[in-house]
């Protein structure tokens, strides 16, 4: 399914206590594959309670490029208003930073 390039990298993040995410995870999680020569996102997929909610964030994601984190930050301010709203934005930096780590070697 994923070629010899795909990295897979975890962002996390606390979600607001009256989430149910932060009921059922205690930790919100987003997972990324990730094309490590371009850092284009293959896939991504969060802890979420509703299938919905986790289509949604997939696609703020998906052929977006990784290191591209001002403007899909805007995105996601701009559609998803969902109570993680900051949680999405924390777990995709931390994420981000990640990546950015691995080229930075």
């Amino acid at each position: 399914m994923f070629d010899q390039d795909s990295i897979y990298i975890v962002g996390e993040a606390k979600s607001p206590s009256n989430n149910p995410i932060t009921e059922q995870y205690k930790v919100f999680f987003i997972g990324f594959v990730v094309d490590r020569l371009s850092g284009k996102i293959i896939d991504a997929e969060a802890t979420s309670i509703l299938s919905i909610t986790s289509s949604f964030i997939r696609h703020l994601f998906v052929g977006k490029n990784i290191r591209e984190t001002a403007q899909i930050v805007k995105a996601i301010e701009e559609k998803y208003y969902g109570s993680s709203q900051k949680a999405v934005i924390v777990a995709f930096r931390h994420a981000s930073q990640k990546f950015n780590q691995l080229h930075s070697v």
